[in-house]
C-alpha cells in the first residue's frame, strides 16, 4: 500500500449515522474481524473477543438496554456551561428512518482483563498503566474493524452507551458474557444511507511541535475554547443529517 492509498483509506473512513437495512453478508464482517485481530497489543496478548449480533430480537433489547442513556445524557447536557456552545440534544438515537437502531449488525468488542497477567511485571506492579495498555490494545482492535469496514464500502458507527453499567451488565447477561469479561465499545455495522459532510480538522502546522514544544506554541485558552464550540457544532450538524431518499 502506498502512502497516498493509506492517506485516501482514512480520510474515506467516517462515522456514519444512518444506515440501511439491507443486510450484511457474514463473509464480510468475518473479514473485518480477521482484519482487527492483527491490531497490536501489549505485549502480544490480544485480549479481544467479538460478539456479532445480527438476530433483530437481540438487537432491540440492546437499544432498550442503552435507551436510559441518552435521556441521562441529554438532561446532563442542558447544565453545559453556556460558553462551551450549544447543547447537545438527544441525537444518538433519533428514532428517524435509517438511525443506528436500523442497522443490521452490532459487533461488541468485548475485553478479557485476564489476559493483563501476560504483560511484564513493571507494568502489572503500575496501575494505571496495567490498565491503560490494556484499553489501548482494545482500541486498537477496534480501530482495525472500523478500517476495515470502510475498504469494504461499509458504514461503521461507535455506540460506546454500551459502556454505562446498567447497559453493560443487561448486555452481558442477554448475550452469555460472562462476569469477568468487559465490555468495551460497540460498533454499528450496514451500508451507508447518506454521504458525510467534509470533515472539520485543525491544520497539520499547528499539531507538529519539532523537537520541542514551545511556550507560545499552544493555543491560548480561548483559542482552544473557541475550537470547541466550532467542533461541537460540526458534530451535531452530522447528528443531524437526514437519511437520502
Amino acid at each position: 500500500m502506498t502512502y497516498e492509498q493509506l492517506l485516501e483509506l482514512v480520510q474515506s473512513r467516517r462515522s456514519i449515522r444512518r444506515f440501511k437495512s439491507d443486510p450484511v453478508p457474514e463473509e464480510l464482517i468475518t473479514k473485518m474481524i480477521d482484519v482487527a485481530r492483527w491490531a497490536p497489543s501489549g505485549f502480544n496478548m490480544q485480549p479481544w473477543e467479538f460478539v456479532v449480533v445480527q438476530k433483530e430480537e437481540l438487537r432491540k433489547k440492546i437499544v432498550e438496554y442503552i435507551a436510559p442513556y441518552w435521556e441521562q445524557s441529554a438532561a446532563m447536557e442542558a447544565v453545559r456551561p453556556e460558553n462551551q456552545g450549544r447543547t447537545w440534544r438527544l441525537q444518538g438515537m433519533t428514532n428517524e428512518p435509517g438511525d443506528f437502531t436500523f442497522a443490521p449488525v452490532y459487533i461488541i468488542l468485548c475485553g478479557d482483563p485476564r489476559l493483563q497477567d501476560g504483560l511484564p511485571m513493571g507494568v502489572q506492579c503500575d496501575r494505571n498503566r496495567k490498565r491503560i495498555i490494556y484499553l489501548s490494545s482494545l482500541a486498537n482492535a477496534f480501530l482495525y474493524l472500523h478500517m476495515a469496514a470502510a475498504t469494504l464500502g461499509l458504514a461503521s458507527q461507535w455506540v460506546s452507551a454500551v459502556q454505562v453499567p446498567y447497559a453493560a451488565c443487561l448486555i452481558k447477561d442477554l448475550l452469555n458474557i460472562p462476569p469477568g469479561m468487559e465490555v468495551y465499545d460497540m460498533l454499528v455495522l450496514g451500508y451507508p444511507a447518506i454521504t458525510p459532510p467534509g470533515k472539520l480538522l485543525r491544520n497539520v502546522s499547528s499539531m507538529v511541535h519539532w523537537d520541542r514544544l514551545e511556550d507560545d506554541a499552544l493555543r491560548s485558552s480561548d483559542e482552544v475554547l473557541d475550537y470547541i464550540r466550532k467542533s461541537r457544532s460540526w458534530t451535531m450538524g452530522t447528528h443531524r443529517r437526514k437519511k437520502q431518499s
